[in-house]
């Protein structure tokens, strides 16, 4: 089911109630979040305002990773999730989002993409 994104169920900021005048808008319905987790690549599409298209990455086990002292580029596998500073419970189910620290073959990195709205994961390495 959609989340709407309205004000029109909301009180008034003197705490009275507002009465909706109107029906809801298709522009005002949102969506549920896409969790990216570790697995084979699978990319959801989208339809965004205008008829474009959005993906979203639902799996992947590859990431680019980039290499601040060499300056390159690669793509590498992800081993597994370390740790999510977003939430302990996406920690726990090895949800991989923006600012996540993940393990791959070339030590950790840090995820700098938003894998649920971009369709890639885009890390540094840190050390």
């Amino acid at each position: 089911m959609p989340q709407w994104h309205s004000d029109l169920h909301k009180r008034k900021p003197t705490g009275g109630r507002r009465r909706p005048y109107r029906k809801k808008r298709k522009y005002e319905r949102g969506g549920d979040p896409v969790l990216t987790v570790l697995g084979e690549r699978k990319v959801r599409e989208k339809r965004a305002r205008g008829g474009g298209v959005k993906y979203a990455l639902a799996s992947d086990s590859y990431a680019n990773v980039f290499d601040p002292k060499t300056k390159t580029a690669k793509k590498l596998k992800i081993l597994r999730v370390l740790s999510n500073p977003a939430s302990r419970d996406l920690e726990r189910r090895g949800v991989i989002t923006r600012g996540a620290i993940i393990e791959t073959e070339a030590g950790k990195a840090k995820v700098t993409s938003r894998p649920g709205q971009d369709g890639v994961i885009n890390a540094i390495l840190i050390e």
